[in-house]
């Protein structure tokens, strides 16, 4: 290509600053490094964010690397293929998110078993953790054997997804860091598919604290960024504990196009819009007479395209029982059960 050419591709200098903007804000560094980026990719801001997060803020590992049990990794496992004449519910999947409240060392053991044997009750195809650390993961690991556990991190605490073996088979992890946060949380992505369809499922803690919005406010830009870029055929379902304030999704922008709040879209149900309730969990000791509730914990789904492949039909709060054990809850946090059809195998009664 001639250099006429090559000017002719280039965008307008306004252009130029525009996408040296928009990518030092998606990634929460400077023009000068959006400028190193883009320069090299011809202008694309998709390939240079790609290329960032890739290079730069991610840690890309294949299947074969993700820390599943060593006797469930064999070559079999990884190609098996979904059989829905053998499913009990080849139209329904169940994904769960929880913050299990790992830091917290009261009643550790007790009430991680709580969580796995709320698991194991409801059997979600898909578990979205917070909060893990490596003792609730060994328990994890050893109380629900019927699931492979992938990481997001080994170290202080971090967050994890569990795919039910018999119906989800794990392509690839991606686990992209914050480097701007001050409290070790990440980006876990997940690339699978379950009961035959390919989803990326994503999941992050973001930032906690009303203080720490600024922060918390570009992790959900970058984490919606991740959502936005997905492949169109797959189907994404994004969450975990986001720490979220309504006005602070209101600052950026909304949600993007195809993206859909789980709780919204199944109807607004009063009875299961708080997830973090001290009127009603009284794990976490709070001395005022205000007992905040909130929406701290939530659960996305953006569509494929060219058609849906899933619709979510039904939301709940899970982990609302004390405990006999220790008379605790399993957590701080109630979890969320959200349930979706698989449109192409639903019966013709639920169609009704």
């Amino acid at each position: 290509m001639s250099e006429s050419e090559e000017d002719i591709n280039l965008p307008s200098a306004s252009e130029c600053e525009a996408r040296c903007q928009k990518f030092a804000e998606i990634t929460g560094t400077d023009t000068a490094l959006a400028m190193f980026f883009l320069q090299d990719r011809d202008w694309d801001l998709d390939r240079s964010l790609n290329s960032y997060f890739q290079e730069r803020d991610g840690h890309s590992f294949s299947a074969k690397d993700v820390k599943l049990k060593p006797e469930n990794v064999g070559a079999d496992r990884i190609k098996k293929s979904y059989n829905s004449a053998t499913d009990p519910e080849p139209f329904r999947i169940r994904v769960m998110s929880w913050n299990i409240d790992g830091l917290d060392p009261k009643n550790k053991r007790s009430r991680v078993e709580g969580v796995c044997d709320k698991i194991n009750k409801e059997k979600p195809h898909v578990v979205l953790l917070q909060e893990v650390v490596m003792e609730t993961q060994k328990i994890l690991e050893e109380k629900c054997p019927l699931y492979d556990l992938v990481p997001g991190g080994e170290k202080e605490y971090y967050t994890a997804i569990l795919l039910q073996r018999n119906f989800a088979t794990v392509e690839d992890a991606i686990v992209m860091p914050f480097y701007s946060s001050m409290m070790l949380r990440n980006l876990l992505t997940v690339k699978c598919t379950v009961k035959g369809i390919k989803f990326d499922i994503l999941t992050s803690h973001l930032e906690s604290t009303r203080e720490h919005g600024k922060e918390r406010k570009n992790q959900l830009k970058i984490a919606f960024e991740s959502v936005k870029r997905a492949d169109a055929d797959r189907t994404v379902i994004f969450g975990g504990d986001l720490n979220l304030r309504d006005n602070e999704l209101s600052e950026i922008g909304g949600m993007p196009e195809n993206v859909y709040d789980v709780w919204e879209v199944t109807g607004k149900r009063p009875e299961a819009k708080f997830t973090w309730d001290m009127a009603r969990n009284d794990n976490m000791e709070y001395s005022s007479k205000f007992k905040p509730k909130c929406r701290f914990d939530r659960l996305y789904i953006r569509y494929s395209k060219p058609k849906a492949l899933v619709q979510p039909v039904y939301f709940e709060l899970v982990g609302l029982e004390r405990l006999q054990s220790c008379q605790r809850f399993p957590s701080d946090h109630w979890g969320l059960l959200g349930h979706f059809n698989v449109l192409s195998r639903l019966p013709e009664s639920a169609k009704k």
